[in-house]
C-alpha cells in the first residue's frame, strides 16, 4: 500500500526528537511550493506566517550623499516569515515487512538513504551497556564478502559516504551517493546491514578505543560532568543513567559474540524503516530497495519498551573535586520530558526564552549582567522516554555559588508570571524563522523523517510546527513552565575545586552538598 503525505491543516507540533533550544542534533521528501498553513487571526505581537504572493512593500526612499552615492535612508528591517512546507513523502510497505519512505527533492542529485533498525541502546542488557554502539561501529569494518579496507574502497569508487551508528532508540546505517550510482550503493549498504562479519581483531580494537576514551573523559571536566549528571537524576536501573556507549565496568566484557547476538536481535525488517531522500526523478526506488533486501526475512522485532525512573530526593548538590581548577563546570536539572508531549510548542518557546538562544534570560543575566560565564544554555533532551532537562554553564571558580543561586532564581522566576510580550515575540519569531534552515539538504530531511519514525509521530508533524509555535501565548508558556520546570527538585552537579568552593556552596543554602573525590566518582 502506498500513502502520500501532504498536510494542510493548521495544528501544533515540532520536529523529531531534537534537543529543544540547541541549534542542532544528529532525508527524504519532495519540495512543495504550495502554501503552509496560515495563522488566520493576527494579534498584536503574534508571529505571522505570510503567503509568498503577499504584495511586496514599496521600495524605501533613497537619499543622495555628498559623494554622489545613493544610500537607503533606513536600515533594512525583517519582513514576515516566508512560506515553507516540509517536503512531501510517500510511505510504503514491502513484502518482507520493511517500511519504505521516499521523499523527492528536485534538483538535489546527491541522495541520502538511511536504514533504521528498531531498538537501540535503551533496550540493551545493562551488564553489556555499550554493545549496541560497538555493534554499529563494527558493521562497517567488514562483511562476509569484503574486509574493512575493501569495503572503504568500494564506497570510494562510488563516491559514496557509508556509515553506521546507534542511538538510544535505534541502530541505523546510511549512505550518501550521487543518484547515478544509487543502485550500486544500495547493494553495498544492504551488504553492510545484512552480512556484517564482525572481525574479531576489529571488535577488539574498537572496544579498546572505547576503554581509552572513557579513561580520557575522566580528565576532561565537560565530559566528566556529562557522565555524573545523569547518574544524579535517574535511578541506576534506568538506561539513561549511563553513557550511551557504555562504562568502564561493562565495555571490557563485550566480545564478538555479543555483537553478533545484538545484530541478530535488532536486524528484523518488520521493525525497520528505510528512508530515501533526494532527486528521485525516473529512479525506481521501490524496485531497487526490493531487490537489494530481497533475502532479508523477519525473525520478530524486539520489544522497544523500557522503564525510565527518576531518582527523586529533592534538591541536592554533588561536587566532583578537581583541585586547582580555574573554573567550575555546572549542570542543573531534573527528569525532563518524552518527545510525545502534547504541549511541545509551548515548551519550545519556554526553553528559548529561558536559555535556548543568545539573548535568553539566563544568558542576559549570567553573561551580560554578571560576567560570570561565556554562556548559559538550557535544553529539554527529548527521547521516547523522559530525557533530562538541563542547564549548562562554566563559571569562574570564585563565583560558583552566586552563579548557581542566580540560575536557580531564574528557574523560579519563569514560573511566577507570564513572560513579557517582547520576549514572547522574539522567541516565536526565532523558532519560526530558523525552522526551514534545518532541512536544506537531503540528509537533514532524512534525519527529520527518521525522528518521526523513531518517536511514532504523525506524518504531518513537521508541517504543523510553525503555525503551532506562532500561536503560543504567554499563558501557554507560563503553564508549561509551572508543569515542566521544577527547581525544587533540581540536581546541581559541579566539577571544580572543592577546597575553594565547598564552604560557600553550603553557606548559600542551595541543598545538601556531597563531595566526591577522584577515587569515589564514576
Amino acid at each position: 500500500m502506498t500513502e502520500e503525505h501532504r498536510s494542510a491543516d493548521p495544528a501544533p507540533d515540532d520536529p523529531m526528537g531534537e534537543v529543544l533550544g540547541e541549534a542542532p542534533v544528529e532525508g527524504p521528501v519532495t519540495a512543495d511550493t504550495s502554501g503552509d498553513p496560515l495563522i488566520i487571526e493576527e494579534r498584536p505581537g503574534a508571529a505571522v506566517i505570510a503567503p509568498l504572493d503577499e504584495k511586496a512593500e514599496p521600495p524605501r526612499p533613497r537619499v543622495e550623499r555628498p559623494d554622489g552615492l545613493a544610500v537607503l535612508d533606513l536600515r533594512p528591517t525583517p519582513g514576515p516569515p516566508r512560506e515553507y512546507r516540509f517536503p512531501a513523502f510517500v510511505r510504503e510497505r514491502l513484502e518482507n515487512g520493511l517500511t519504505l519512505i521516499t521523499a523527492h527533492l528536485p534538483g538535489r542529485p546527491l541522495l541520502n538513504a538511511q536504514l533504521l533498525l528498531g531498538g537501540g541502546t535503551a533496550i540493551e542488557p545493562p551488564e553489556l551497556a555499550g554493545v549496541t554502539v560497538l555493534t554499529a561501529r563494527a558493521m562497517t569494518e567488514g562483511t562476509e564478502r569484503r574486509d574493512g579496507v575493501e569495503l572503504i574502497e568500494a564506497a570510494e569508487r562510488l563516491g559514496a559516504d557509508l556509515d553506521a551508528e546507534a542511538g538510544w532508540e535505534n541502530l541505523g546505517a546510511g549512505i550518501s551517493v550521487p543518484r547515478s550510482r544509487f543502485a550500486e550503493a544500495l547493494l553495498l549498504l544492504a551488504e553492510v546491514v545484512l552480512e556484517p562479519s564482525f572481525p574479531a581483531d576489529e571488535v577488539e580494537r574498537l572496544r579498546d578505543e572505547r576503554i581509552n576514551d572513557l579513561m580520557q573523559a575522566r580528565a576532561e571536566p565537560r565530559r566528566r560532568i556529562e557522565r555524573v549528571f545523569p547518574e544524579t537524576i535517574y535511578r541506576s536501573s534506568a538506561p539513561y543513567s549511563r553513557p550511551l556507549a557504555g562504562t568502564e565496568r561493562t565495555v571490557p566484557a563485550i566480545g564478538r559474540e555479543a555483537l553478533v547476538a545484538t545484530h541478530a536481535r535488532l536486524a528484523d525488517p518488520g521493525g525497520a524503516t528505510f528512508i530515501v531522500c533526494g532527486d528521485l526523478t525516473g529512479l525506481p526506488a521501490r524496485r531497487l530497495v526490493d531487490e537489494a533486501f530481497a533475502t532479508w526475512q523477519g525473525r520478530g522485532a524486539p520489544d522497544r519498551d523500557y522503564a525510565v525512573e527518576a531518582d527523586t530526593q529533592g534538591r541536592r548538590v554533588t561536587l566532583v573535586d578537581r583541585p586547582d581548577s580555574p573554573q567550575s563546570e555546572v549542570r542543573i536539572g531534573h527528569l525532563g520530558l518524552p518527545r510525545s508531549i502534547p504541549d511541545l510548542h509551548a515548551v519550545s518557546v519556554l526553553n528559548t526564552i529561558l536559555g535556548g538562544q543568545f539573548n535568553s534570560r539566563l544568558n542576559e543575566l549570567l553573561r551580560e549582567d554578571r560576567g560570570y560565564t561565556y554562556g548559559a544554555h538550557t535544553s529539554f533532551d527529548m527521547r521516547r522516554g523522559p530525557g533530562p532537562f538541563v542547564l549548562r554553564m562554566a563559571v569562574q571558580t570564585e563565583v560558583t555559588a552566586p552563579a548557581i543561586v542566580d540560575a536557580l532564581r531564574e528557574l523560579e522566576r519563569i514560573r511566577e508570571a507570564p513572560v513579557a510580550p517582547h520576549e514572547l515575540d522574539r522567541a516565536r519569531d526565532y523558532l519560526v524563522g530558523v525552522f526551514p534552515l534545518r532541512f536544506e539538504a537531503a540528509p537533514q530531511v532524512a534525519t527529520a523523517i527518521a525522528g518521526l519514525v523513531i518517536h511514532d509521530l504523525p506524518d504531518d508533524e513537521l508541517d504543523r510546527y510553525r503555525p503551532a509555535v506562532a500561536a503560543v501565548t504567554a499563558e501557554d508558556v507560563l503553564a508549561a513552565a509551572r508543569q515542566h520546570v521544577r527547581p525544587e527538585e533540581a540536581s546541581v552537579v559541579i566539577v571544580g575545586d572543592a577546597a575553594r568552593i565547598t564552604a560557600e556552596l553550603r553557606d548559600a543554602g542551595i541543598g545538601e552538598v556531597t563531595v566526591l573525590h577522584e577515587d569515589e566518582s564514576t
